[in-house]
């Protein structure tokens, strides 16, 4: 799951302490995930991944945020196991060998 949390009405175009909130529950989560510059990368099942997003969305309304944006977009593949970094390794795989 790609998951963007964008807290509107701060008052600052910062949103890094949100951010840094969100990491902090996802270490505790026991999810493998990896923070990108436009989002944060989670591994799981589709189910539990949709709860967690639950959870995460909610946290800046517990800062006294009023409206928070949550966009999220999931790849379900079940032909097989891809793991969090597959499909980079795999391009870049595809990569060294096109310049052969």
């Amino acid at each position: 799951m790609h998951l963007t949390i964008i807290p509107l009405g701060t008052g600052s175009p910062s949103v890094g302490e949100f951010v840094a909130d969100i990491q902090l529950v996802l270490k505790k989560s026991g999810f493998p995930y990896e923070l990108t510059d436009m989002g944060t990368i989670v591994e799981g099942r589709p189910e539990k991944l949709l709860e967690l997003a639950a959870q995460l969305a909610e946290l800046p309304f517990n800062k006294g945020v009023n409206r928070v944006v949550t966009q999220i977009s999931m790849d379900d593949r079940r032909d097989r196991r891809v793991s969090l970094g597959d499909k980079t390794t795999s391009v870049a795989d595809r990569i060294a060998k096109m310049k052969k």
